[in-house]
């Protein structure tokens, strides 16, 4: 059985809770672009995706150039948003805890997020995570997810296999970005997609908490190896010791 090398991390929705200043930044720049505004619930739906990919989803509609345009209203949003003293991206639960855990064991730590990379850092920063993760992702470095290739670029900087790496996220294109590239896909209960899609997108495992992570990555390995009716657990490191439904 291989041991957990790599561990890769979503930044939204997975380490911090970003829905708020994501649904207001996206607000705002549809309409600042002139355009009508897209639910929260939409909005949460295409956390995770590159910017102006995003932008497509929520409105099909719009020509690539408006796309780039609302992209750009929202990376101003977001700007201004920031400097504002009321800004606030609070860290799951946990997570610091999680990761002390990970790393006390020899486990490098990775993100792989649809943010661009100076978002990203703004975010590790303020939360004085960012000397904790040896390869950070982003979508200025490569295609998004559900693509493959973020997930690539952090086992080759870190010199782990798809065998001893673990994608860690809350959205069904983390899953399927960890199925392309081989890794354990482990998703997370606390984030924008319900446990019940990442299960049906083809989670090994899904983490009810974030003490969770670690149990859900042996139960990973476990399905991986087993027929796919033995995938659908949840893992609850406080229910027993065992998987719940």
């Amino acid at each position: 059985m291989s041991e957990l090398r790599l561990a890769v991390f979503d930044c939204d929705g997975t380490l911090v809770d970003s829905q708020h200043t994501i649904v207001a930044c996206m607000e705002m720049a549809f309409a600042a672009a002139g355009f009508a505004v897209p639910t929260a619930e939409s909005v949460r739906r295409v956390v995770g995706l590159p910017l102006a990919a995003s932008v497509a989803r929520l409105s099909p509609v719009l020509a690539m150039d408006e796309c780039e345009r609302v992209a750009n209203f929202y990376k101003q949003a977001f700007n201004d948003m920031r400097r504002d003293s009321g800004f606030n991206e609070p860290i799951f639960p946990g997570i610091r805890e999680l990761l002390d855990a990970l790393e006390a064991e020899g486990v490098v730590l990775g993100v792989a997020t649809g943010k661009g990379r100076r978002g990203l850092r703004i975010t590790l920063e303020h939360h004085g995570l960012i000397d904790r993760f040896a390869t950070l992702q982003t979508a200025d470095d490569a295609p998004g997810k559900p693509h493959p290739e973020m997930l690539r670029r952090a086992m080759a900087e870190t010199g782990a296999d798809p065998a001893a790496t673990a994608m860690v996220g809350d959205t069904t294109f983390d899953i399927l970005m960890a199925l392309n590239a081989g890794t354990a896909a482990i998703g997370v209960g606390w984030g924008y997609h319900p446990p019940e899609e990442l299960h049906a997108a083809g989670a090994h495992a899904v983490a009810a908490a974030a003490q969770d992570v670690r149990p859900a990555w042996l139960k990973a390995v476990e399905a991986r190896g087993a027929a796919p009716s033995a995938r659908g657990t949840t893992w609850d490191a406080g229910s027993s010791g065992s998987p719940s439904a």
